[in-house]
């Protein structure tokens, strides 16, 4: 019984998916070929649409996974602990003193490495 259900979701899914292709596709052509209507008008018109192409995937599996996953990440977000402004100042200068640190023992290396090969080869850079 309940692969019977999948398979009536499932046609109804391409079905809905391809309302929303229509929809974005409508909106596409419709912002072209209106061109000469005010921007205004134009831009309310694409987000009606697009609105109601993404209600209307909402409503299919895929859709209510993605707002599932939304919502778990949200709630996700919320457990997390976030720095201090204190903690984060000191986190980004660190991470900007060891880049400047290695920038430069880079940058020493590199004209060591091209003094050796200028010296190998006998060509001067």
């Amino acid at each position: 019984m309940s692969t019977n259900t999948e398979n009536q979701s499932g046609s109804m899914d391409g079905l809905k998916w391809g309302l929303v292709a229509i929809l974005v596709a409508a909106s596409v052509v419709g912002n072209y070929y209106y061109s000469n209507i005010s921007i205004l008008f134009r831009v309310i018109g694409v987000v009606v649409a697009m609105g109601l192409a993404l209600g209307l995937a909402m409503l299919t599996t895929k859709g209510k996974a993605v707002w599932s996953f939304a919502k778990e990440a949200r709630t996700e977000v919320r457990k997390v602990v976030w720095p201090t402004r204190q903690e984060a100042m000191q986190t980004t200068l660190i991470v900007l003193a060891v880049s400047a640190v290695v920038a430069l023992i880079l940058w020493g290396l590199d004209g060591i490495l091209v003094r050796l090969v200028s010296f190998i080869t006998g060509v001067n850079v």
